[in-house]
């Protein structure tokens, strides 16, 4: 039986943690069921494997950095970030391109919709819980049961939709928030994903009726 087992994490005791070290939601779960729901254990773990470095910078000003940009299947995509940190020095600094560009790229390959749960619109949020409460329902589970599913469902969501929750596509163990923290506490100074755009060729465009023809046709190996 794992620690996990053992150990109910509550969203509350998650938020907290998250509060006060700055860490991604995902970081503060992991280091609450490593610690046994210990909170100041919980700090130190996320201090031992530099997370909660970033919450010593958080509250510093990020106006300089840079807009990246990433182009991929032969021009048919491409991506545009804005990350901001401190000082134009480290703007020009190799592992912060560096960074910007694997976020660039994360973001072609993921398509996530938002930077962070805070820009999920209320009214988005509200329809996911209604659709998951329903399901939930159906399966005949009690009330208590299904806020919990609920509250997994949720954050999943999120972790689907939102550039800073996603698993890194390079290194799926981590989110971005942690390689984001990891970043800020090996330059030294305050990072932030300030936004992003997507550009999928002719996305949204109405095809000829002799294009989709042509792409039925070649599916269909005609």
């Amino acid at each position: 039986m794992t620690v996990e087992d053992n150990v109910s994490i509550t969203a509350a005791q998650v938020n907290e943690l998250r509060k006060v070290t700055g860490a991604g939601l995902m970081d503060c779960k992991k280091a609450l069921t490593e610690t046994n729901g210990d909170h100041e254990k919980a700090i130190d773990y996320l201090r031992t494997k530099g997370l909660a470095a970033a919450s010593k910078k958080a509250g510093r000003a990020a106006t300089e950095g840079l807009v990246g940009s990433y182009i991929h299947a032969g021009g048919k995509i491409g991506v545009l970030v804005e990350v901001n940190c401190e000082t134009d020095f480290v703007a020009k600094n190799e592992n912060f391109q560096a960074f910007v560009k694997d976020i660039a790229m994360h973001i072609a390959a993921a398509s996530p919709l938002y930077v962070r749960r805070e820009e999920v619109p209320a009214e988005l949020i509200e329809r996911e819980k209604a659709i998951y409460r329903e399901k939930a329902k159906e399966s005949g589970k009690p009330a208590a049961i299904i806020e919990k599913i609920l509250e997994g469902q949720i954050n999943k969501f999120f972790g689907d939709i939102c550039l800073l929750e996603q698993a890194y596509v390079k290194d799926p163990d981590k989110t971005i928030q942690t390689v984001l923290n990891e970043t800020i506490a090996s330059i030294g100074e305050n990072m932030s994903i300030r936004r992003f755009a997507k550009f999928v060729l002719g996305e949204g465009l109405a095809k000829k009726e002799s294009d989709f023809a042509a792409e039925v046709a070649a599916a269909a190996g005609v």
